[in-house]
């Protein structure tokens, strides 16, 4: 059996010839690299070549957000948006003029000007950020920050072209991925136009300042932000990609559990219901605190849970996030990062955890282990492989 096919089983609920362990190396392997301290044997080796050494599989949920060719091509990302190869779709903002300025070593500004006004975002990504293996940048100036922002926000959008393109995401799928793994397809990294605003566009404070005094401004923008959302999902669902990413990093602070049922939920609900009518499955990277949002996963429709992350770094068991999903989503991931940390556990406790694990999740049905939220840069490697055999001495999953 292919990982491949392990891990579609998997997502149906079907048998399978043994327990998926699928490790996410890419942060941890790109700050190795960066510092030079990448183990003898993976010196030279790429990330490809370290997943097929190991023999795990492909894991690729949350893209490299640095894999675009040419000159850098973070410009939008004050406005959410990465443009790197593996995207299903680019974006073509027309009838604006961007002035990109450079404010500091790694620090840009980003006015864009409208004929209903101008907007300013701000990013960085420092020498600090590639230490740590990160491809994401930081948005240090939202998009919006004022009453007077809502109007050319809102026109950017209107005026967004998105467009399908598939190439650089199939060639990756098929040359890169294979068989090794599931090159999922990415869509965004917010579930819903609300999601959008708290996560990319508004500083956080500033969002629930507006949520208490003008939410129906905030509504009626999300109904403006609506078509281009729809269009962004359906250049991803025409992809060859079997599962989408929609939506991720929730947790209870941010994404409230009234907030989430309201704003959020419907949005899953009916993209998990576009990708069924297709034949493909929806994913989102709830990497958060859960508590009170399991049951709004349920109620979502979302075919997987990727990087779930139990106690002790949370507050919910793996078993207890077991027992609310039961076979409606899979859990991707279930072991705390911490765990592969010498400082965090003795080798006596990282084992007890993973045989504590390996009970807790009954017959093994949708269940992909993983490290929750991905390996860690300072970690144990020896463990990573060490759970790698534990994993495998739960047998086949029945």
């Amino acid at each position: 059996m292919t990982v491949k096919e392990r891990l579609l089983k998997t997502i149906r609920g079907e048998a399978t010839d043994k327990l998926p362990y699928l490790p996410r190396l890419d942060v941890w392997y790109n700050a190795n690299k960066f510092r030079g301290t990448l183990p003898d044997k993976y010196k030279n080796a790429t990330l490809k070549q370290v997943y097929e050494d190991l023999g795990f599989g492909y894991h690729y949920i949350i893209p490299d957000y640095k894999s675009w060719d040419g000159e850098d091509r973070d410009v939008d990302v004050g406005l959410g948006h990465y443009r790197f190869n593996t995207k299903p779709f680019r974006l073509e903002f027309h009838n604006i003029e961007r002035e990109v300025t450079t404010v500091g070593e790694g620090r840009f500004q980003i006015r864009y000007k409208t004929p209903v006004g101008d907007i300013t975002t701000g990013y960085n990504y420092d020498e600090k950020m590639k230490r740590n293996g990160l491809t994401l940048n930081v948005i240090n100036d939202h998009a919006i920050k004022s009453e007077e922002d809502y109007k050319p926000i809102a026109y950017i959008f209107e005026n967004c072209e998105v467009i399908p393109d598939y190439e650089k995401y199939h060639r990756f799928k098929e040359e890169v991925i294979g068989d090794f793994g599931l090159a999922v397809g990415y869509c965004a990294a917010w579930a819903s136009p609300m999601h959008y605003l708290v996560q990319d566009l508004m500083d956080f404070e500033f969002f629930c300042c507006e949520w208490m005094t003008e939410p129906e401004q905030m509504l009626e923008l999300c109904e403006t932000l609506t078509p281009f959302f729809d269009k962004i999902f359906d250049a991803t669902l025409n992809s060859d990609a079997e599962l989408l990413l929609c939506g991720a990093n929730f947790d209870r602070s941010i994404t409230p559990p009234d907030l989430f049922a309201q704003h959020i939920t419907p949005f899953i609900k009916k993209q998990a219901d576009r990708c069924h009518e297709r034949g493909k499955f929806l994913v989102t990277h709830p990497d958060g605190e859960n508590m009170g949002l399991l049951e709004e996963y349920v109620r979502s429709g979302m075919d997987v849970a990727d990087s779930i992350c139990p106690a002790p770094m949370t507050k919910t068991t793996l078993k207890e996030v077991r027992d609310v999903f039961g076979d409606s989503i899979t859990i991707w991931g279930g072991i705390p990062s911490i765990c592969f940390l010498d400082e965090s556990m003795t080798e006596y406790e990282f084992e007890k955890y993973m045989n504590e694990t390996l009970e807790s999740i009954g017959d093994g049905k949708h269940i992909i282990l993983g490290i929750a939220d991905t390996t860690p840069q300072d970690c144990n490697f020896d463990r990573v492989i060490k759970a790698g055999k534990i994993i495998e001495s739960f047998g086949p999953v029945k």
